[in-house]
């Protein structure tokens, strides 16, 4: 069974190797997990999703939840899809302060990313138009 799982968090401090280590690291060990997703950051927020089997998702999730580069780890989405959305990606990258901020401000009161504010289908709304605007980096699996 595939399931979809957008969450957010904070980072104590973002910085380019903090994110070359995520994806770095998601890009070593997900095609073998059959996992795919994005990654968004902007400022110190974190939002990805992450797409595969349930309980494969589950546990790269525990273990996200775990990891000390971040804090207040919030689910914002969970369902189970019976296609992939993000499969193109064995992890993209969307870094919104190279984006239009106007995307953001589509779906936010602010164009500043605050995934804690507004509802999970907001978010996986915004990311589907990152998607259509082609503003998702990486390489594909």
């Amino acid at each position: 069974m595939l399931v979809r799982l957008l969450y957010a968090s904070r980072a104590y401090a973002v910085t380019t190797e903090m994110i070359d280590s995520i994806l770095a690291q998601s890009r070593a060990h997900n095609p073998a997990l059959g996992i795919t997703g994005i990654l968004c950051h902007g400022g110190n927020v974190f939002m990805q999703v992450i797409e595969g089997g349930r309980d494969t998702v589950n546990r790269l999730y525990n273990a996200i939840v775990r990891d000390g580069r971040h804090h207040d780890v919030m689910v914002l989405h969970y369902e189970e899809i019976t296609e992939r959305r993000f499969s193109g990606w064995t992890m993209g990258q969307v870094n919104l302060a190279r984006i239009n901020p106007s995307i953001v401000l589509k779906y936010s009161d602010r164009p500043v990313l605050d995934p804690f504010s507004v509802s999970g289908r907001a978010s996986l709304a915004m990311l589907e138009e990152l998607i259509a605007t082609a503003s998702i980096v990486g390489r594909t699996t």
